[in-house]
């Protein structure tokens, strides 16, 4: 059974990997050669996207992990609560895309697969991934706050990148379509949305564990 779960942890790490780079050169390729901008400004923006620095991070992680697949210790791409962390980020990614952005426009060709990809495919492979695969015994409720770093620093990045390019890639964070108390606004609610799924991971990352002890000792 043990040989079963490394292999199928294996095929999940190498589909997410091939998946993942795959989807984010594409994404890069597309927002050159679709964007009349200059090549810098269009590398800019490409970094700019919430959605591509997660998708990054998630891939790293993937990426490390299966380069260190069978080896003993762990770097800070694979601690347990690194990919907590980065399992909530992606979530984010996946439910804010397709609640709210999915229906702002149509993407066609390579643009849609990438999209999927980016959008849906990796941030489900990676929620299950961690479900299946990564220990849950060390999560800590604070860890929460501690995982609300990335997305404020994230926004203050947008906020004032893009006070001086006017550009800001998300709609509700548009400061000069809604103005900097709307954005505030919707900010902290983004921000309250980290931390509600975060305390819903560590919460059912306990669950998991408290279940896995006690099927352990009803075995003895």
């Amino acid at each position: 059974m043990e040989g079963k779960h490394l292999k199928a942890s294996k095929v999940f790490l190498i589909t997410g990997v091939l998946l993942g780079w795959f989807a984010l050169l594409a994404q890069l390729y597309l927002i050159i050669v679709n964007n009349a901008i200059p090549l810098m400004e269009s590398v800019v923006r490409y970094f700019s996207f919430f959605t591509i620095l997660t998708n990054i991070i998630a891939a790293l992680c993937l990426s490390k992990l299966l380069l260190s697949f069978n080896k003993e210790g762990h770097g800070f791409l694979t601690r347990p609560d690194t990919l907590a962390a980065v399992t909530v980020y992606i979530s984010v990614v996946g439910i804010v895309y397709n609640l709210i952005l999915r229906f702002t426009w149509q993407p066609q060709g390579l643009q849609f697969f990438v999209d999927e990809l980016l959008h849906a495919v990796i941030p489900i492979l990676f929620i299950a991934y961690w479900l299946l695969f990564v220990p849950k015994n060390t999560l800590n409720w604070s860890a929460s706050l501690l995982w609300l770093i990335y997305p404020f620093l994230y926004l203050l990045f947008i906020l004032l990148h893009g006070a001086y390019s006017g550009f800001y890639p998300y709609p509700f964070i548009d400061v000069s379509k809604l103005g900097y108390n709307k954005v505030l606004l919707n900010s902290f609610y983004l921000l309250i949305v980290f931390l509600t799924l975060s305390l819903l991971l560590i919460g059912s990352g306990k669950l998991i564990q408290n279940h896995k002890k006690k099927n352990k000792y009803l075995r003895y």
